[in-house]
């Protein structure tokens, strides 16, 4: 009798696991039917979205600006830490090149950054930091 119970255990497990396997080949039976949201939570609190993305703003103090004199460049970093490193790039004709400036954004992300240009004409300008990249800022450069 012991015999007859094992067997019945074994086929009873093992079809089970060969319908459980047909299932994940054949896929889901209706359209959607297995679609899982990317909000949904697999486990009982568990983060299911990802961090947001940080983000920089720009702007200067100036539209335009003699040659070798002071301006400011300003913003604030959104959903990075606060003390995180930004640098000032320029576009020098098809390439972004970082410039020795640099400056910590604040515990609030924000930062200021005093800059001098000598390159005449109008300049594009970017802070970079943080995995983001501000939106570009044009400064005429006289």
């Amino acid at each position: 009798m012991n015999r007859l119970k094992l067997k019945y255990a074994s086929v009873k497990y093992t079809s089970v696991a060969g319908i459980a396997a047909l299932a994940v080949l054949a896929g889901p039976a209706a359209p959607g039917a297995g679609a899982v949201s990317p909000h949904a939570s697999h486990a009982p609190g568990a983060a299911a979205t990802a961090a947001p993305r940080p983000t920089l703003t720009a702007k200067s103090t100036v539209a335009s600006v003699r040659a070798w004199r002071d301006f400011y460049i300003y913003g604030v970093g959104r959903n990075m830490r606060p003390g995180t490193r930004v640098t000032l790039q320029q576009k020098q004709g098809k390439r972004w090149v970082s410039l020795p400036a640099s400056v910590y954004t604040a515990r609030n992300g924000a930062y200021k950054m005093r800059v001098k240009l000598g390159l005449k004409g109008r300049n594009s300008l970017r802070i970079a930091g943080g995995r983001a990249i501000s939106p570009t800022v044009y400064v005429t450069v006289r």
